[in-house]
């Protein structure tokens, strides 16, 4: 036997007999308070009940649980169901309700006619008890779709069903005894106490529909090999669990839920293979249980299913995305969380993030990333980060307030990985609207950026997000905030995608002779020559470009001659492949190297010649300009020799 068997035999069989005391407590208690009421109702229309009921009380009175006689066994057995609720039934699974599947459909299938009975012969409240005995008519019919499956007798889950459908029953003989005496009760109790009957008669319609449906049933008899015996039936346990999830009262799924987190963290793959629709919808309708801990327990195991990958579109289909909007809005400090994860993981999705979006899911990741702890806090800017990575929302993150929000991440963010997303978010607002890049820069974020880049290792997020903003500030104004020093850090110290960053913010800025002039002052030559090594394409081409930007700056074309990495980088960077993007600014950069004769010498040493051929061919602009200098030059060098 597996070990996730065995786990997950041991969580069904400890949710079991947890809730056999629980019930046990529950019936006893029940049967004394009962007993009063049941003596009275002797002599009417359901006289074999109560008869039966007042001699159970007798025997078993005080809590003892005295053993009904062989031959009144059938009517002796109302009592015992008369003490249990519907919402206990489901959680009884532990100690099997008395009898086989075919014993308890028996004992149902009696109880059914007093009930009818009760129901038409009432007096009072007569709208009320012709719905009742309507329900009560479609209670054959779901007991012959339940028993005529060929799995009917194999299952605990039928005998619970039964026991709750028996225990309805009764309790709809005693109320319709009741409503033809003089009212010991008031009219607003008796309704109270109808309107749960037809709920609990709804109730047990709808759970044996849902049972026959679930597959559980089947899945008791199907025949596997011995060595795939184990997997099977941790498998079927799995299946039982999430049938409960639809079946029965919420308190009695407190423990389901338990059980199906533990098969979640043991054996998570089971669980999702035997995961459908329903069980989905299920969980999203305990997003909004009454009982705080039920809520939290939910949000935690749809926030597992949504960390899985496998089921978003589940999630969402089934109306998920609300109930985690308000739970992430006013849920407790758990549920939040649980919340505000699962959103995020959901919102990687641009359809999903357009809903969320939608359904006025702004406010609060905003206000969590404002008063939440850490792992909420980052969880949330996370999630507004890939809300803005959809352009069509972020007029509607800017009207929320978010600008400011992340300004104030990046001052004072609680974790650097919150940081990191404000950074993103920042980048993602100002990647192509003018007007938050305007209201970035007036809200004080270059110098938060700025800020953050002095950190040992600037992030890639932080210098797009910089590079975004370049032109919508003066040059003096870059220079005077300090900006050059920040790129030079970053073209030294940051990743290929944060160097390629700085490298394109550097052409940016690069419009005039005197910000030229600045950028090589500052060191950034020998970086950028660096920089053309990159294995990224991408990283490649910006360098050469800023490169060819800055060489018209007579002070950093001389510093290129000198590097002696400068004309062998720029001559690879001559492969004509449609890949090489970089050529063109390679060649822009050669011409102006070419007028020095060891630099010709080098190109020409390098392969340049052969590079410049095909891309002559190609008609890649300056191509055959430079290959006529090199073969002039080489031409001038072979008859100096002689």
């Amino acid at each position: 036997m597996s070990p996730n068997h065995t786990r997950g035999t041991a969580a069904a069989y400890s949710y079991k007999r947890a809730a056999a005391a629980e019930v046990d407590g529950r019936v006893r208690g029940w049967c004394r308070a009962a007993e009063a009421v049941l003596t009275l109702v002797a002599g009417l229309a359901v006289l074999a009940i109560g008869v039966a009921l007042t001699g159970r009380e007798t025997a078993g009175g005080g809590g003892e649980g005295g053993r009904t006689g062989g031959g009144d066994h059938k009517v002796g057995c109302c009592s015992y169901y008369q003490g249990m609720s519907l919402q206990n039934c489901t959680a009884a699974a532990a100690d099997p309700p008395a009898g086989t599947a075919e014993e308890l459909l028996e004992r149902a299938r009696e109880l059914l006619p007093a009930a009818l009975d009760s129901a038409r012969a009432a007096t009072g409240f007569g709208a009320r008890w012709k719905a009742i005995a309507a329900r009560l008519e479609r209670v054959p019919p779901c007991l012959s779709d339940l028993s005529s499956h060929p799995c009917f007798s194999k299952n605990s889950l039928c005998r619970e069903l039964l026991q709750s459908v028996a225990v309805t029953l009764a309790e709809a003989a005693e109320l319709g005894a009741r409503c033809r005496e003089p009212p010991r009760a008031g009219k607003l109790q008796m309704q109270s106490d109808l309107d749960a009957l037809a709920g609990k008669l709804d109730l047990n319609l709808r759970d044996c529909l849902l049972l026959v449906k679930t597959g559980v049933l089947s899945d008791a008899t199907v025949p596997v090999p011995p060595s795939e015996a184990a997997a099977t039936v941790a498998q079927t346990d799995v299946r039982e669990l999430l049938a409960r999830l639809q079946i029965g009262h919420a308190e009695a799924k407190h423990r389901v839920v338990d059980g199906l987190l533990d098969a979640l963290r043991e054996d998570e793959k089971s669980v999702l293979s035997a995961l459908g629709r329903g069980n989905v919808a299920s969980l999203v309708q305990l997003l909004t249980a009454t009982a705080p801990k039920m809520r939290e327990k939910a949000a935690t195991i749809l926030c597992l299913l949504a960390e899985s990958g496998s089921c978003e579109g589940l999630l969402v289909s089934e109306g998920a995305l609300p109930p985690l909007i308000r739970l992430a809005e006013s849920g407790s400090f758990v549920g939040r969380e649980k919340a505000v994860i699962t959103l995020q993981r959901l919102s990687m999705s641009p359809d999903i993030a357009r809903a969320i979006v939608g359904h006025s899911g702004v406010r609060p990741l905003i206000d969590i990333c404002q008063t939440g702890d850490s792992i909420s806090q980052s969880a949330a800017v996370c999630t507004l980060k890939n809300l803005s990575a959809v352009p069509e929302v972020r007029q509607v993150l800017a009207e929320e307030g978010i600008v400011r929000v992340m300004i104030k991440l990046l001052d004072c963010g609680v974790v650097l990985g919150s940081k990191e997303y404000a950074a993103e978010c920042l980048q993602n607002l100002t990647s192509s609207n003018d007007s938050l890049r305007r209201a970035v820069v007036s809200e004080g974020g270059l110098r938060s950026l700025l800020a953050y880049l002095d950190g040992p290792l600037p992030q890639e997020s932080a210098v797009g997000a910089l590079r975004n903003l370049v032109c919508a500030v003066s040059p003096d104004s870059l220079v005077s905030i300090g900006v050059l020093p920040r790129l030079v850090h970053v073209l030294r110290d940051g990743s290929v995608g944060a160097q390629q960053a700085a490298a394109a913010s550097i052409c940016k800025i690069s419009s005039s002779t005197d910000m030229k002039r600045l950028v090589g002052e500052h060191g950034c030559m020998p970086l950028l020559v660096r920089l053309l090594e990159a294995k990224s394409n991408g990283a490649r081409e910006v360098a050469a470009q800023a490169v060819a930007s800055l060489m018209s700056c007579p002070p950093n074309a001389r510093d290129i001659k000198k590097d002696e990495k400068s004309v062998p980088n720029l001559v690879q960077l001559l492969e004509p492949s449609p890949q090489n993007t970089a050529k063109k600014y390679a060649i822009s950069s050669l011409l102006s190297l070419s007028a020095s004769k060891r630099c010709r010498k080098m190109m020409i040493s390098h392969g340049a010649i052969g590079y410049l051929k095909k891309l002559s061919e190609m008609d890649v602009a300056g191509a055959k300009k430079l290959l006529e200098k090199l073969e002039r030059g080489k031409l001038r060098n072979l008859f100096s020799r002689k």
